[in-house]
């Protein structure tokens, strides 16, 4: 069954690469949050599943709320930003 979650999150890693793509080439910055919000999700998904594989849940559940509470108040934060900032 390990294998199975092992799979899912390398599954999960290759699709972060389109993510990690859209934060880098975004033609806006509101395209970049977007792949950075994303990423970040797939990234809590990750840090869940090698929880599941490693057989300590617990521990990873605190850390991947930890980690999707930043990134919601940094993506947050940076919306609020650049939404006031004005035009180039």
């Amino acid at each position: 069954m390990t294998a199975v979650f092992a799979g899912a999150a390398v599954a999960l890693l290759v699709f972060g690469g389109a993510h990690l793509y859209r934060l880098i080439a975004g033609p806006s910055v509101f395209d970049r949050m977007v792949g950075l919000a994303a990423f970040s999700s797939n990234t809590t998904l990750v840090l869940l599943l090698v929880g599941l594989v490693f057989g300590q849940l617990d521990m990873f559940v605190d850390i991947a709320l930890g980690y999707a509470l930043l990134s919601f108040v940094g993506i947050v934060a940076a919306a609020r930003y650049f939404e006031q900032a004005p035009p180039p």
